[in-house]
């Protein structure tokens, strides 16, 4: 069975990146009918915390992907990966160091100084412990193969390779007895059976030592596929300053889930031609030989287009319920059953207009707007004293229709229209500024229809007395 991971550092949200790592992770195990599981690598306890650890579920969770069993924590398994270590010892595959700090400063200095590349020079590595100094706590080192080479067959990048004399004895064990994540990754991925690891290109050269231990310990080693970093819309290395870069943000911004498992999905990975990719087809489509091997770029625009492509496709009380908590945060207070009723009404107007949920709830507040409306410049610039009569003219014909409709009101406007030899749209704007406060909004008579009849005459007869 296919077993995959993703294993977060809890050290702040989950980054868009991060987001990307699993949305591949989870599609690659689904495709294969898999397991996908989840790690917390919270082994640094000065910089995890819980406010991460919930972020990252919720991003997660927002996402879409769940997990198969219960999250793992790295750290209550320190003792598992110091089991191990004893076993490399025993074994001969790893050493007791007793370098100071001031001995590996000195070390490196010397090396720098003498054009080296700085690394441990194995002198603990084949000393006889009765040499230890007393009263220094020795750190574990991996006694790692000098001679040859470890290749890494890697499902993006192709076979790499490095020589083994280019690699030093890197540390298992500190000497406060903590595990260094390079080991507590090996046993943790060993045990959880995770068959493919894939993962940011950042962590190749950390591939190479991870398997220099699951052959120390006659493990056999799990698959890899190195994906190539998200960079920003300038082509850099992705940073604060291209703007939102956790999920929750996006979320924020009110992008959709879908939007975003498509959106990530299409960063550095394609099938053909296809940019609307649903999750089902990416299902049915993800290979890990389809991950490019060149660095994406976010594209804000094009994520927005996306998002619009799926704004439209949403059905309209989703998007009412995931719009809501947008309006109630814009006018301060819970909206109204009428209120819920009124919105759910409105959507099909927006659907063709917004590309996100903030422009869907900014667009949407005129419905909620207490009388007499604030109009904006050009509502305001619209309603001088000759039109303000003929939105009272207009009012009194509404008053006196049978029927209240989108239909009935467009036919009582363009025969008030016609008859003051007026074009359409010399009516239906003021029209709308009277019934929005703006000169934009979906198309005005759905808007009338909507707002009801004793609200739309309302906001009529508070233009006609504000004149």
């Amino acid at each position: 069975m296919i077993v995959t991971r993703f294993a977060p550092s809890p050290t702040g949200y989950l980054h868009i990146g991060g987001g990307r790592t699993a949305l591949f992770n989870w599609l690659f195990a689904k495709h294969h009918g898999g397991r996908f599981l989840l790690r917390i690598e919270d082994t640094d306890r000065a910089r995890s915390t819980q406010g991460a650890v919930d972020a990252i579920l919720d991003g997660l969770k927002w996402l879409g992907l769940e997990w198969d069993g219960d999250a793992v924590s790295q750290f209550e398994r320190k003792d598992r990966h110091a089991d191990v270590v004893e076993q490399m010892l025993a074994n001969g595959t790893a050493y007791r160091c007793y370098c100071t700090p001031e001995e590996l400063d000195a070390m490196r200095e010397a090396q720098k100084a003498a054009g080296q590349q700085p690394r441990y020079d194995g002198r603990w590595r084949d000393r006889d412990p009765s040499e230890a100094p007393a009263g220094i706590a020795p750190a574990i080192r991996l006694k790692a193969p000098r001679e040859g080479e470890t290749v890494v067959a890697d499902h993006v990048q192709g076979e790499v390779r490095v020589q083994n004399n280019q690699l030093d004895d890197l540390i298992l064990l500190r000497s406060d007895g903590t595990p260094t994540y390079l080991l507590a990754v090996v046993v943790d991925d060993h045990d959880m059976g995770v068959t493919h690891v894939v993962r940011g290109d950042d962590h190749l050269t950390n591939t190479f030592r991870q398997l220099q231990i699951y052959n120390a310990m006659g493990w056999a080693a799990p698959e890899f596929a190195h994906i190539p970093l998200i960079h920003g819309p300038d082509g850099a290395k992705l940073s604060k300053r291209h703007g939102a870069l956790g999920i929750e943000a996006y979320r924020d911004m009110g992008f959709l889930p879908e939007t975003m498992r498509n959106y990530l999905l299409r960063l550095g990975w394609g099938h053909g031609d296809a940019e609307i990719i649903s999750t089902e087809q990416a299902i049915e489509w993800f290979t890990l030989e389809g991950i490019g091997r060149s660095p994406s770029r976010l594209d804000f625009a094009k994520m927005e287009n996306l998002n619009a492509h799926y704004i439209r496709e949403t059905d309209d009380a989703r998007l009412a319920t995931l719009t809501a908590p947008f309006i109630e945060a814009k006018i301060g207070r819970a909206l109204t059953d009428a209120e819920k009723d009124r919105f759910l009404r409105s959507i099909p107007g927006f659907k063709p207009r917004v590309k996100t949920l903030i422009e869907l709830a900014d667009g949407a507040l005129y419905l909620f707007a207490s009388r007499p409306l604030a109009l904006d410049a050009k509502a305001a610039a619209l309603l001088t004293d000759e039109v303000r009569g003929q939105v009272a003219e207009l009012a009194a014909r509404f008053a006196g229709s049978a029927e209240w409709s989108a239909v009935a009101l467009e036919g009582i406007v363009r025969d008030f229209a016609e008859a003051n030899s007026l074009k359409l749209g010399k009516v239906a704007q003021p029209l709308r500024a009277a019934l929005t406060g703006t000169t934009v909004s979906p198309p005005i008579f759905e808007v009338a229809e909507i707002l009801g009849r004793e609200e739309a005459l309302s906001r009529m007869e508070d233009v006609k007395i504000r004149g």
